[in-house]
């Protein structure tokens, strides 16, 4: 079964960047389109980036310009750069496909405050 495991987390003031990334066993990156979502605290998990097999990207609005996701099918990584934080990014970060998800990881905690 394909584990999916995320990482790179961690407390960061304001204005701060972080980089996350998240592998999978198996070859699912080179057959998929990839998303990060989050969960903030007392929320519903949320789309917030995705990349198709050819390299194209979209974003929700509220993190255009600032965050970047980016692939490695050779490694099976999917990454996002996540630039000029704010604290409403606080949550934990998922990585999945982008349709029929498979089990979601741990997912990888990102705190946003001064």
């Amino acid at each position: 079964q394909v584990q999916l495991v995320e990482s790179g987390g961690g407390l960061v003031q304001p204005g701060g960047s972080l980089r996350l990334s998240c592998t999978a066993s198996g070859t699912i990156f080179s057959t998929s389109a990839m998303g990060w979502y989050r969960q903030a605290p007392g929320k519903q998990r949320a789309w917030v980036a995705m990349i198709t097999r050819t390299g194209n990207t979209n974003y929700v609005e509220s993190v255009k310009g600032r965050f970047t996701i980016s692939r490695d099918d050779a490694k099976n990584t999917v990454y996002l750069q996540m630039n000029s934080l704010k604290p409403e990014d606080t949550a934990v970060y998922y990585c999945n496909k982008a349709i029929s998800w498979l089990p979601w990881g741990q997912g990888t905690q990102v705190t946003v405050s001064s």
